[in-house]
């Protein structure tokens, strides 16, 4: 296996030494192959939003799969999953299933260039759309951790059609779309930025992002693979912007994975009818997937959704409750210690950095003092608590993070801050 590992950041490049082999994960933990047990804030990179082997879910899946593993034709459980991603998000109208945040975001792209005939795609430095071609250029996450804005491999033919612009920089937007209004096809962005660290928009950022783009006949994409239901019931774009609002201010197209899938492999990219009818067989833009809508992934999705709606959304008040708690002890210990740190929270996503003045763009990560985030990160591990071995990466706070998962963690900070003498 290249680097030891099926994804770059799991080998800890970002961080030095050696990754955690887990061997099983319950509620808010994780233990590792040797017996060690850790209070996980990766989370699988947000998808566990109910923690790990939630008895709902894991019932959910082993009666799907005592009815098959896969057959290939339409089942009733993609129409209900797709019945309750429409009902949560206003901008949706029509939504199709794939098996992964990649193929949604490269999707989406494809039916944009082909309803607008236009080929030049924006994205925004430090937002991480998945490993496709267009793509690996100013990627965050886990690009930015090794050290490789763009990927050998990729044609310059391909990138030449890729605009990049710092996220939050809506003058520098506009001077992109001065220059090539009637050559853009889609703006693609996270409405708030979870790989380069919890980075959220500026006010005004986003409706300026929808107004550019109406004005120039460019779709504007919400990648909501990592933010949708977990910052919200339906998403980042139903938390920011009133769901009742239509063409106005919501985006033409939206892609979806992680917590749609309850951890199993589902993601979906949707949007306007007129757009969606474009994708075969109810139109001519091409897209498919063997594994698409798998019946027990799609069992473990719907169940996830139906807890998270529960009660008037009682979860998203717990998770909100325990993430706050989280971010005003750290605030508290950032106090006591004299840190200079920044605290930047959207929902149950978390992010610190050791630096002067709020994170905004790509570059204040890159300016921040990242050792000492390496350093704590170690600290932290040797106390029990497992964060995403990045100063890239964003922590996830589940619902099986109680008070006293909480409590736990602050005082792991507590005694890594005083024996890592970061102030």
């Amino acid at each position: 296996m290249p680097g030891g590992v099926s994804s770059p950041v799991r080998a800890f490049r970002g961080v030095g030494g050696e990754p955690v082999f887990v061997r099983s994960a319950e509620g808010a933990h994780l233990v590792g192959e040797d017996g060690r047990s850790y209070i996980d804030y990766i989370g699988g990179y947000g998808p566990m939003i109910l923690g790990h082997g939630h008895p709902e879910v894991v019932e959910a899946i082993r009666d799907a799969a005592e009815g098959g593993q896969s057959f290939g034709v339409p089942t009733l459980g993609e129409v209900e999953l797709a019945e309750a991603i429409i009902e949560a998000l206003p901008s949706v109208e029509l939504v199709r299933l794939v098996s992964s945040g990649t193929e949604a975001t490269m999707s989406a792209l494809r039916l944009a260039r082909a309803a607008t005939g236009r080929e030049k795609v924006l994205k925004y430095a430090g937002c991480y759309h998945g490993h496709a071609d267009s793509f690996l250029v100013a990627a965050g996450s886990g690009a930015a951790t090794i050290g490789v804005p763009s990927s050998p491999g990729v044609p310059s033919s391909v990138t030449d059609n890729t605009l990049v612009a710092q996220y939050n920089d809506l003058d520098a937007t506009a001077g992109l779309f001065e220059r090539h209004s009637d050559e853009i096809a889609a703006v693609i962005v996270e409405p708030v930025a979870g790989n380069m660290g919890l980075v959220p928009p500026r006010d005004g950022f986003l409706e300026g992002l929808r107004q550019l783009c109406t004005q120039s006949g460019t779709l504007l994409v919400f990648d909501e693979v990592m933010t949708g239901f977990r910052v919200a019931w339906g998403g980042a774009q139903v938390r920011l912007w009133h769901p009742q609002v239509r063409t106005e201010h919501q985006p033409d197209l939206t892609c979806l994975a992680k917590v749609i899938g309850g951890g199993l492999p589902v993601a979906a990219y949707g949007g306007r009818r007129d757009l969606m009818e474009q994708i075969a067989p109810s139109g001519n833009v091409y897209q498919a997937g063997t594994l698409s809508g798998n019946p027990i992934a799609v069992a473990a999705g719907r169940k996830t959704l139906e807890i998270l709606g529960r009660d008037n959304g009682i979860a998203y008040d717990r998770l909100e409750a325990s993430a706050a708690s989280l971010e005003a002890g750290l605030a508290a210990l950032g106090e006591k210690y004299e840190l200079t740190w920044k605290i930047q929270r959207c929902g149950s996503m978390l992010s610190f950095f050791f630096a002067d003045q709020p994170v905004q763009q790509l570059s204040d990560v890159d300016g921040s003092r990242r050792e000492l985030w390496k350093r704590l990160f170690h600290q932290l591990l040797a106390n029990g608590v497992h964060l995403p071995p990045s100063p890239y990466e964003t922590l996830f706070v589940s619902t099986a993070h109680g008070p006293r998962e909480i409590e736990e963690t602050l005082a792991a900070f507590d005694r890594s801050l005083a024996q890592s003498e970061l102030s």
